[in-house]
């Protein structure tokens, strides 16, 4: 999962691109990037790390201009080589800069056909360097000289036809504009917005409102599934949406886990997707157990915590915060090996014992994915003396491999594929485990929008809505993903870093 952002304003752009990163931090904690254009020509800054880490003050004083694009990044496929940071930038045919949220699936066998046959150079192993030279070369097909806005939605057409999987995509091609859209299915978010300038209106996109918030641009609506949006320099601003019906599937797994409370996607408020959450797992904890002994209700910081306030009031049990979380520590989830994850929960979460010691207690998260986390929570909670430790998540169990751009790969990593409810429960060490329904899940999240009608839950069903996955590019995805994998990819982007390697695809010219 990543974020982007990009603007074209009637000032500079540098700080208001750091601003929407740095609440967008939640998306990726890998790599960040920056790159303006002005009169001072194409500015960049990237690196890995966090936002704050990456952008000084005397980087912020060079990224001059009116025009640019921002991302965060945190990989699929283990750690990121420096060189992997995003934005791309290619200088054919025009100077194009592109930073991308998801992940193709096809992105192989694209990459082939790319050195082959349009004859088009690569430098990483990332998929965002594809797509950015797909939309490249089918721009260099179509325009003779300064690309009109057609020509811009005739080449986004094409990449759609090319390019499979789920992707929201922010590009600038220099001295012309600033390009964004967004996969036929909208598996991954793209807002657009706009602030009134006395000297014309300023636009943005992001990956979540929240970015727009922040710098007070008005939300105007969602770029919607397939569909391209056009920003010319001086502020015109253009639009195409495909022609046809639209199946639109969001990923619902936004809702449970990535995004933040207060944004918005695709008209549906986070924050009353979760509180639903909370009312619909309350429903299910009432009908497994009814004569619950529930003495207290604790959510797992962060992300549960609307959830949980619900499930209390539900129930008519006690809410309380019992884990005090360092704030300092990165996200788990999103974390290289299940080793580091088991020591991460240490260091991030204490237990106060007063809310713990004596009581039957339930602890509330917003899913369960590899277990390690679960398992670790509830063995703190046990030391701090509960009595007994039942577990809810505001999720159906993840059972399978999602492949549109989250970090679960590898189906023999997930604690719930192939296993019950109850062996789970064992595993975790709880006292009993209760899972939402995934028609809960649906029906909590679309409530405040009926136009749409599925989600992409493919890590709940095994449903993939692209069509085009069969058990061959799983078992592929596995080799590559899982946590073997990504220690070795981890161990090589360290020896990169120290001058050891060099690193891309074949064919690739690489820095020495």
């Amino acid at each position: 999962m990543c974020g982007i952002a990009g603007i074209v304003s009637h000032r500079g752009v540098g700080q208001s691109l750091y601003d929407a990163l740095t609440v967008m931090q939640h998306r990726g904690q890998d790599a960040a990037g920056i790159v303006t254009w002005g009169k001072d020509g194409l500015r960049q800054r990237k690196s890995n790390g966090l936002v704050r880490d990456v952008f000084k003050q005397r980087h912020m004083d060079k990224l001059t201009g009116n025009i640019g694009i921002g991302h965060i990044r945190y990989p699929t496929a283990g750690g990121a080589h420096a060189a992997e940071a995003q934005p791309f930038y290619v200088n054919s045919p025009y100077g194009i800069v592109l930073g991308h949220n998801g992940n193709l699936t096809n992105s192989d066998e694209l990459a082939e056909l790319l050195i082959k046959e349009d004859r088009r150079h690569l430098n990483t192993g990332s998929d965002s360097e594809v797509l950015l030279n797909v939309f490249a070369h089918e721009l260099q097909v179509r325009a003779n000289g300064k690309p009109t806005p057609e020509q811009i939605f005739d080449a986004v057409d094409a990449v759609h036809r090319r390019c499979r999987g789920g992707y929201a995509v922010v590009a600038m091609i220099v001295g012309v504009g600033l390009v964004a859209f967004r996969d036929p299915n909208g598996i991954r978010p793209l807002v657009l917005g706009k602030r009134e300038h006395e000297s014309g209106n300023d636009y943005m996109v992001a990956s979540e409102s929240v970015a727009l918030d922040i710098l007070q641009f008005e939300r105007m609506r969602d770029v919607q599934p397939g569909e391209a949006v056009f920003v010319e320099t001086d502020g015109i601003l253009h639009s195409r949406k495909p022609e046809g019906e639209v199946r639109h599937t969001p990923c619902i797994f936004e809702f449970v886990y990535f995004a933040r409370p207060d944004s918005i996607i695709d008209n549906l408020s986070v924050y009353k997707a979760r509180l639903r959450m909370g009312e619909e797992l309350a429903g299910k904890i009432v009908r497994e157990f009814p004569d619950h002994d529930i003495d207290v209700i604790i959510p797992i910081p962060d992300t549960s915590r609307t959830a949980a306030v619900q499930v209390a009031y539900h129930l008519g049990a006690k809410y309380r915060e019992g884990f005090i979380k360092n704030r300092y520590i990165g996200r788990t989830f999103i974390m290289l090996g299940q080793e580091e994850r088991m020591q991460s929960v240490r260091r991030k979460l204490n237990a106060i014992d007063l809310e713990f010691r004596g009581k039957n207690v339930l602890l509330i998260d917003d899913s369960i994915v590899r277990g390690t986390t679960s398992q670790q929570i509830i063995k703190l909670a046990r030391e701090a003396g509960a009595r007994k430790v039942y577990f809810a998540s505001a999720a159906p169990p993840v059972r399978y491999p999602n492949v549109y751009g989250i970090d679960i790969p590898a189906a023999s990593e997930l604690i719930a594929n192939g296993r019950t409810v109850e062996e789970v429960q064992q595993l975790i060490g709880a006292d009993r485990l209760i899972y939402q329904d995934l028609h809960g899940l649906i029906r909590s999240v679309r409530h405040g929008n009926s136009s749409i009608t599925e989600f992409d839950t493919s890590c709940f069903s095994g449903e993939y809505v692209t069509g085009d996955i069969t058990d061959d590019y799983l078992h592929e995805l596995e080799r590559r993903r899982n946590d073997i994998a990504k220690q070795t990819h981890e161990t090589r982007r360290q020896s990169f870093v120290a001058g050891d390697e060099v690193h891309g695809r074949p064919g690739a010219v690489v820095g020495m």
